[in-house]
């Protein structure tokens, strides 16, 4: 039996419409050498078409002790999360990865795949290269699925993996939405910028870009990351083994690690209403969110 009440209820909702920012490099089918390592095609022919999605999941959280465990409407936030990866049609494998035997009891009584990852892993990176390395079949991208976002649209998930096809020259891939104004400075909200073609320059907690009054621009089209990010499996593990760098120590946010050492990285916009948990305060904005949207 599992040890957390579930409902055999679905989470719905409407379809979120995925659009590029810049727009897609066109991808080709070729063996591409990323800062002098060489990223290759699968047997297939195809580039990067073996896809697993890691829905990594702790128990011992700063903010939040339990979260993935915390009832979201009468389902553990973690089977609201699989239930919506699940629907992601890009996804040849989607697993659970934790350090928690209670989370993964949770997990197996819904269904889902799970695997134990060790209580060392500093991040849900390091976490999804462990699951991998552990799995026998060998895949080309990892989708790194946060397990605080119950309410991820499926097409988000299958945006960033087209997205990672068909940019060889990128090793990793992510997604952002409009920035709501009253988020601008919630450190917990992190605001990406990109370039003209569509990859990332910077992330942070802080307001970016700032400007001289140091107040909201309502003009400006600011960006809130969501959090979810692909990888190329062969750079997953070359991520997992740098070291950490000053500005990803700074703001406390790994994606900076990848960009300071010098690695491209993708970025989709997406039409989202972003709500994930990040204190247990969130839980009653979300639950609101779904009542008044009927979402079950």
């Amino acid at each position: 039996m599992s040890i957390c009440n579930t409902t055999p209820s679905s989470l719905s909702g409407s379809t979120a419409k995925t659009w590029i920012v810049h727009g897609l490099l066109a991808g080709a089918a070729i063996a591409v050498a990323i800062g002098g390592r060489a990223y290759h095609l699968s047997r297939s022919g195809r580039f990067r078409s073996r896809v697993i999605g890691v829905i990594p999941a702790r128990f011992a959280s700063s903010r939040f002790q339990g979260k993935p465990l915390v009832h979201i409407l009468g389902k553990p936030m973690i089977q609201r999360t699989w239930e919506r990866a699940n629907l992601a049609t890009s996804l040849d494998y989607l697993v659970v990865a934790t350090d928690d035997e209670n989370i993964a009891e949770c997990c197996r009584g819904f269904g889902a795949n799970v695997i134990m990852t060790s209580e060392s892993c500093r991040n849900g990176t390091e976490r999804c290269n462990e699951a991998l390395e552990k799995l026998d079949k060998k895949y080309d991208i990892v989708v790194n699925i946060q397990g605080d976002e119950p309410l991820i649209e499926p097409e988000i998930i299958d945006g960033i993996v087209k997205a990672l096809q068909e940019a060889p020259d990128a090793v990793f891939s992510t997604a952002v939405t409009s920035l709501k104004p009253e988020d601008a400075f919630d450190p917990n909200r992190v605001k990406c910028i990109v370039n003209n073609r569509g990859y990332a320059i910077y992330f942070s907690r802080g307001l970016i870009p700032f400007n001289k009054s140091g107040k909201v621009n309502p003009q400006f089209p600011y960006m809130l990351h969501l959090g979810i990010q692909s990888f190329d499996a062969k750079f997953l593990k070359i991520y997992s083994q740098l070291q950490p760098t000053p500005l990803q120590l700074e703001e406390d946010l790994e994606q900076l690690k990848v960009l300071e050492n010098g690695y491209k990285m993708k970025v989709i916009k997406v039409d989202h209403e972003a709500h994930g948990v990040d204190t247990p305060d969130d839980v009653e904005k979300i639950e609101s969110f779904m009542r008044e949207r009927n979402l079950s």
